[in-house]
């Protein structure tokens, strides 16, 4: 039920490839892509996530905080990316975004800061494949998590199961084995984990734990027994 997607925002870019191959039996490989416009850091683009596509079987799951997705996001499917996630807060045109994505072959996501919230996005939700539900601000690995995002994951669990969508909801941003239950309990299903996993000696092992206990809790969550 859960997904688990370690997040190599967090793993040793010197050694990529190998630190992709080290969480192989990870549900996707979570790429963060930021430009240093819409957060205040600079990670990698389109050459690395062709590179990484080639050097690992883990689908790419990538996350882009950029400006002007709209240009830019189907070139990431392009590159091999098998789900695209743009910021509600950098895209001029949503919709037409997220079907461009479907259109070309990957799943559409779309991401909401901590700030953002869902309400207004309510209509746009049977155009996308995931919603993710920033639990700290974009920008940075490492930090804590938020839990003043749990009412927010909350409501729009309710708005997914309102609308009988098949959407994916995923969280990112200090997802651990101390604050995955409180997510899975509220509504994601889908949990994006970076030191967690890389941080841990044994990283495949550190995935495995942490579907575990996700799974364990969406099991007698009220939401997914309701489902």
């Amino acid at each position: 039920m859960a997904q688990i997607n370690p997040s190599i925002l967090s793993a040793d870019f010197a050694r990529l490839a190998e630190e992709a191959q080290a969480v192989e039996g990870a549900d996707w490989l979570h790429v963060d892509v930021m430009d240093n416009h819409f957060v205040p850091n600079l990670t990698l683009g389109i050459p690395v996530v062709e590179s990484l596509s080639r050097a690992t079987d883990t689908p790419l799951d990538c996350h882009l905080m950029i400006e002007n997705p709209d240009r830019w996001a189907p070139q990431y499917v392009e590159a091999g990316a098998g789900s695209v996630t743009f910021h509600a807060e950098a895209a001029a045109a949503p919709v037409r975004l997220a079907r461009e994505i479907r259109a070309k072959g990957a799943r559409a996501s779309m991401a909401l800061k901590p700030a953002t919230p869902i309400e207004p996005y309510e209509d746009l939700l049977p155009e996308l494949d995931m919603l993710l539900v920033m639990t700290v601000e974009p920008g940075f690995g490492g930090q804590a998590f938020l839990d003043i995002m749990l009412p927010k994951i909350r409501r729009t669990r309710e708005l997914i199961t309102k609308h009988g969508l098949e959407l994916w909801l995923q969280v990112d941003g200090g997802v651990s084995e101390a604050t995955i239950e409180r997510c899975a309990e509220a509504g994601a299903d889908v949990f994006v984990a970076g030191s967690a996993v890389y941080g841990a000696e044994d990283p495949a092992q550190a995935v495995r734990t942490l579907r575990e206990q996700a799974d364990r809790t969406i099991a007698s969550a009220p939401w997914a027994c309701n489902h």
